[in-house]
């Protein structure tokens, strides 16, 4: 069963569910990819997980070098679990290009569909999809908009 908590953090109005004691989503109210609410969701504003979950965030909100130690099991492909895996590598304070990923993760051909998996990624902030730039150094690609990248990156790069 899912459980699901929403509550207004520091960079927003947050969404996130859990499955048998592990957080499966994260989201920006409104942001692109997020599910709707199903009927069969169960609402729970005291779950402990989920309550944790509000507590790391905030805590990232003054201190973004701190780390999240929450059990994690986004829902996705291989491919996908692989890139967000990869994510999770990046300390705070620094960014990769997109390309810089691909290689990492031994897929240097693959930039467009490294670029496709972390739009998808399922658990916003938490796994830090904002540490990855255009090849340019451009900000791109950020399901939650651009604006709250930057946000996240100017609070890590003060850190």
């Amino acid at each position: 069963m899912i459980t699901y908590r929403i509550w207004t953090s520091p960079f927003g109005k947050i969404l996130a569910t859990q499955e048998g004691g592990q957080l499966t989503g994260c989201y920006l109210i409104g942001q692109k990819y997020q599910p709707e609410i199903a009927s069969s969701w169960y609402e729970n504003q005291s779950d402990s997980l989920l309550c944790q979950t509000e507590e790391q965030l905030n805590r990232y909100a003054e201190q973004p070098d701190s780390p999240f130690t929450l059990p994690l099991a986004p829902k996705g492909t291989p491919f996908q679990k692989t890139v967000w895996q990869a994510l999770t590598q990046i300390p705070p304070g620094e960014t990769y290009y997109y390309q810089e990923l691909a290689e990492k993760i031994g897929k240097p051909a693959s930039v467009r569909a490294v670029a496709a998996a972390i739009g998808k990624n399922p658990l916003l902030i938490i796994i830090p999809c904002h540490r990855v730039l255009g090849k340019n150094g451009k900000l791109t690609g950020f399901a939650a908009g651009l604006e709250l990248k930057q946000h996240l990156l100017a609070i890590e790069a003060q850190a």
